[in-house]
């Protein structure tokens, strides 16, 4: 007989490098109805050192890539306990960490979430369920997106839920089928532009508002093959390296402008992503906050009723949709779906490790 309450912390890293969010969570069951209660949360911002370390990773040789892991794991154990005894929690049925995705090539069969080793759960002490997405790269998946499956057990009553984070992603029902995908970089590229000026990113989308569209980067941007791809697709850091920034740089123009322009771009895509123009779209993650970001997506979508939550859904939905997924682990059941991610079946995925 499974429990009917769980007391449990859920840990993210996006690759926006805003930091790693914690959040403890109280999650409840009751007639397979699903409710839950972010009690402490809080973002612990990445030093300078960690910020460049993580945006190399992807160029680090097998050898570095093993010290990072290492040296990633202990700072995580770190972070967490200090979570633990700065709000004195207890009684935890385990913490559910992401990680941070360092390499995502699921065309390779391949895709690395450091933090993940089995030392965590002795470094903090507690039950730790991790690693969710490599199994689902094993077989034949994008391992992405993971959050659906939660936006569709909390969040049920939203047309879409988008996320605006590092990269956006939507996720809805499609004839009883949850449906979700990556759509666009996003804040991986503007916080990138916005440092360019001295920021740790575009405060309201307030510099992006006095730059100038660019007809022929907007162009270019909105050709890009990924685009043409239908779903099950996901992306990852290298598709913004490799790709999104080269682009970008062969136009001669002012970062304001480069910023006014992408800006237009990510609101011209998540509009092109959505197959029905008109419901309720809940959205949250750090791009939320975008004022100029917000106002571009409802110009593309004018008969879309946008949805904008309270600041602990908008800054700790994924950390808390993360700690799902491991309840759901415990519990033995699916916490993945194979009409998301394009692997071979639903199935219950993660590495559970005890103290």
């Amino acid at each position: 007989m499974f429990k009917q309450n769980y007391n449990v912390i859920g840990v993210m890293s996006g690759t926006s490098l805003d930091g790693i969010d914690l959040a403890h969570i109280h999650f409840s069951i009751e007639n397979e109805k699903w409710d839950f209660q972010i009690i402490q949360s809080e973002t612990i911002s990445y030093s300078d050192g960690w910020i460049q370390k993580l945006k190399n990773a992807v160029d680090f040789s097998p050898l570095e890539l093993e010290k990072l892991n290492e040296d990633y794991t202990d700072l995580l154990g770190e972070v967490i306990s200090g979570f633990i005894a700065e709000n004195k929690i207890n009684n935890l049925d385990a913490v559910c960490s992401h990680g941070h995705t360092i390499l995502h090539q699921p065309q390779n069969g391949f895709t690395l979430q450091i933090g993940n080793l089995p030392k965590i759960a002795k470094l903090i002490n507690q039950k730790v369920v991790c690693d969710f997405r490599v199994e689902d790269v094993q077989l034949g998946g994008q391992g992405a997106p993971l959050v659906p499956i939660g936006d569709r057990i909390l969040f049920s009553e939203y047309d879409y839920c988008l996320n605006l984070g590092g990269f956006s992603n939507v996720s809805f029902d499609e004839d009883g089928i949850r449906i979700a995908f990556d759509i666009s970089a996003v804040n991986t590229v503007l916080n990138f532009y916005a440092s360019q000026l001295g920021f740790d990113y575009d405060d309201k989308g307030k510099i992006s508002r006095t730059g100038i569209l660019s007809a022929e980067l907007l162009s270019e941007l909105n050709n890009l093959d990924y685009y043409k791809k239908s779903y099950p697709k996901s992306l990852g850091f290298e598709f913004v390296k490799t790709i999104i920034f080269p682009i970008i740089e062969k136009h001669q123009i002012t970062v304001e402008n480069k910023l006014r322009t992408f800006t237009e771009h990510i609101a011209i895509q998540i509009a092109l992503a959505l197959p029905k123009q008109k419901g309720s779209l809940f959205v949250t993650g750090g791009g939320a906050y975008n004022d100029f970001l917000i106002e571009r997506i409802q110009t593309h979508i004018p008969t879309m009723t946008i949805v904008i939550p309270d600041a602990k859904t908008i800054e700790f939905k994924e950390a808390l949709i993360f700690a799902l997924l491991g309840v759901l682990k415990l519990r033995n059941e699916i916490n993945v779906l194979s009409t998301v991610t394009g692997s071979k079946y639903d199935h219950s995925s993660g590495k559970m490790y005890n103290y």
